[in-house]
């Protein structure tokens, strides 16, 4: 680990309130990580509510289906119909989510001290941290990588000075992986986690 990285760390744990959240410092698995996704509100992490969170293990270059998560979150204010065709939840579909800050608790303790892995990762670590440094007076300790990126550096190998297009839909075709029909957050947390591997292999 880079000093940078472990003074930033060092310094979240002496920040933190709640002793409970201390396993998130410790030295995290080897080969072990976490995909997940969010779906929410809106693009703006200030402003912009949590509805639900998707995510799944990956050990030893496995994605572990039976370890999965996912959790619809009430909403803390009404959902306008924009941001319902983006995510395709309804007022309806969130009466049975549970309160944001219980949500956040049992993502954080599936998650444990794994590397995380998303999509344009930094904004869904926003909007968890959003809650996460209410409920524990810092922010996630842990690493993270964001496939994204990975991409950017697989493809700018093969076409240096070229534009890398980094829509997922475009990444998910060049990689040829399988898609589900049903767009949510766990299957969006399943089809980030085979990009990693895949990315990872080459």
């Amino acid at each position: 680990m880079k000093i940078f990285e472990r003074l930033k760390i060092e310094f979240k744990k002496k920040q933190l309130k709640n002793k409970d959240y201390l396993f998130l410092f410790e030295e995290p698995p080897e080969d072990e990580f976490v995909a997940f996704d969010t779906e929410t509100t809106g693009l703006n992490p200030k402003e912009d509510d949590i509805l639900s969170i998707g995510a799944v293990k990956i050990k030893n270059n496995q994605i572990l289906l039976s370890e999965r998560f996912y959790q619809l979150v009430k909403p803390v204010k009404e959902i306008n119909e924009e941001s319902i065709k983006i995510h395709g939840l309804r007022k309806k579909d969130l009466e049975n989510g549970i309160d944001v800050y219980e949500a956040i608790d049992k993502f954080v303790r599936f998650v444990g001290n794994r590397t995380l892995v998303g999509y344009y990762i930094e904004f869904d670590i926003a909007m968890i941290n959003k809650y996460f440094k209410k409920l524990s007076g810092t922010t996630l300790p842990n690493r993270y990588i964001d496939i994204s990126g990975l991409y950017y550096d697989y493809k700018i190998g093969i076409i240096p000075q070229g534009n890398v297009d980094l829509r997922l839909d475009t990444i998910i075709k060049d990689l040829d992986i399988p898609t589900f029909g049903k767009h949510d957050a766990l299957n969006d947390a399943i089809i980030t986690a085979m990009i990693f591997l895949k990315l990872k292999s080459i």
